[in-house]
């Protein structure tokens, strides 16, 4: 079996062990009257798998790209292993995957590989073998010689991932990997993250899909109008919103009297609740208190549909943090 590509960069990685891969401090970035990303701070560790969790339009790219060089702040600083994010030995260091495919599409998967790792510098048997172990780690090797404009868009994608990886980078930064494929496709994407993680490899990744921060990511960052709003582990970052608290979840129907979705947001503004979508949320430090909800709604003329009480969630904690669904 072809083995990852993460573990040919520990050695490497290692001796640079004493230094963050990745500094961000107090990160601008304004496009126009826009703030894209407005001070943002933050620090990777080596090992971790940190992910960007936001809606679409937060700023998570606007900061990859500014890590990358594809931006240029307009203020703050980054570095990479303790060099200047300009400087060729963080560009050495870096991988990037980007939200758009960057593939040749009249050249076969293997051409694809050996033109990037030729970029990069790469060439010979050293380039001969990488291009093997890529097309290994990306489950391509039945088609390495398939034209890429004949692939799958979950093929593309892996492909476009091994791509990053051809150069042997100790810090990958994945933006929004999965976009646009099939839920069998994502989960291949996501095994093929997990053993880059495993073999210690430093990784930032953006979503704004909650489910894949909470599978892959040792820690998390929500990204809110470009600024981070919250920080921790998928674990802290629920008790530090609701303690032990749990959540109750309902749909109501109004029975007249004023528009019947203004009524009922009405109605859980003044209880403490939130309501998104016909989707009504309350935070209770007891499941008994259910019953004095419940009642208080049918006073109010709201029919019950459906009730349901859980543990928090990340998309719970952003919806309390921003009062919006986590993809709006």
């Amino acid at each position: 079996m072809v083995s990852p590509p993460g573990e040919y960069f520990l050695s490497s990685a290692n001796a640079s062990s004493q230094v963050l891969p990745l500094r961000v401090d107090a990160l601008v970035k304004c496009f126009g009257a826009v703030t894209a990303v407005d001070g943002i701070t933050l620090e990777l560790r080596s090992g971790e798998c940190l992910g960007l969790l936001g809606p679409n339009g937060a700023g998570k790219s606007t900061l990859i790209r500014s890590i990358v060089g594809r931006v240029i702040p307009d203020a703050g600083t980054i570095s990479v292993f303790g060099a200047r994010a300009d400087s060729t030995a963080a560009r050495n260091a870096l991988g990037w995957v980007p939200q758009e495919l960057a593939l040749y599409p009249r050249l076969t998967c293997r051409e694809n590989l050996h033109a990037f790792g030729r970029y990069h510098g790469l060439g010979g048997k050293a380039l001969d073998e990488q291009v093997e172990r890529c097309l290994g780690w990306a489950t391509l090797a039945d088609r390495a010689d398939e034209l890429v404009k004949n692939l799958s868009g979950g093929m593309k994608r892996r492909l476009n991932m091994a791509a990053g990886l051809i150069y042997q980078p100790k810090l990958m930064l994945m933006d929004e990997p999965t976009v646009g494929v099939d839920p069998q496709s994502r989960n291949h994407i996501f095994e093929m993250i997990e053993k880059l993680r495993d073999e210690g490899m430093s990784i930032i990744y953006t979503t704004h899909y909650m489910e894949e921060a909470e599978r892959l990511c040792d820690r998390i960052a929500i990204v809110d109008h470009g600024k981070i709003i919250a920080e921790g582990t998928h674990a802290e970052l629920v008790e530090s919103a609701f303690g032990s608290r749990s959540q109750v979840v309902a749909r109501f129907s109004g029975d007249g009297g004023g528009d019947p979705s203004d009524r009922l947001a009405a109605w859980v503004a003044e209880r403490g609740g939130q309501s998104v979508d016909g989707v009504v949320q309350f935070t209770v430090d007891r499941p008994t208190e259910i019953a004095g909800l419940l009642e208080g709604s049918a006073k109010a003329g709201f029919e019950l549909i459906d009730v349901s009480l859980r543990k928090p969630n990340l998309e719970s904690v952003f919806l309390h943090l921003t009062g919006r669904e986590l993809r709006d």
